[in-house]
């Protein structure tokens, strides 16, 4: 599998493990998503260190997951984002809608914050 799935106290990491989501690895990790919400988790961290390429499938994951969690009142991080990666989702304009961070720390930070400002 080209996903991995950490439990955190107060949301999910879920890292991509490729160096593309596209249109072979968006329909798994769309899967994950539904299984993850689908348990009860409103809060993930969308792990993109290891990726520099997206195609318009691996964009419509990452908007599938949004759309989830903000379904269940939860946040989504996009996290560890690339150049090409942010250049898609400024296209897109879905930069407009997803909390990014550069680097995957500053996405747990991000998160963190995030939860702690509905608490």
């Amino acid at each position: 599998m080209e996903l991995k799935i950490d439990k955190r106290e107060n949301y999910t990491q879920v890292q991509i493990l490729s160096d593309k989501l596209d249109v072979h690895l968006a329909p798994s990790l769309k899967a994950e998503i539904v299984l993850i919400t689908g348990g009860g988790e409103k809060n993930i961290v969308l792990d993109l260190s290891n990726c520099v390429e997206a195609d318009i499938e691996g964009l419509n994951a990452i908007a599938t997951t949004d759309r989830l969690c903000k379904n269940s009142q939860g946040y989504l991080v996009v996290g560890g984002v690339k150049d090409k990666i942010d250049h898609l989702l400024s296209i897109s304009q879905l930069d407009k809608d997803l909390h990014i961070a550069y680097n995957i720390n500053k996405a747990d930070d991000l998160m963190s914050s995030l939860i702690n400002e509905i608490e």
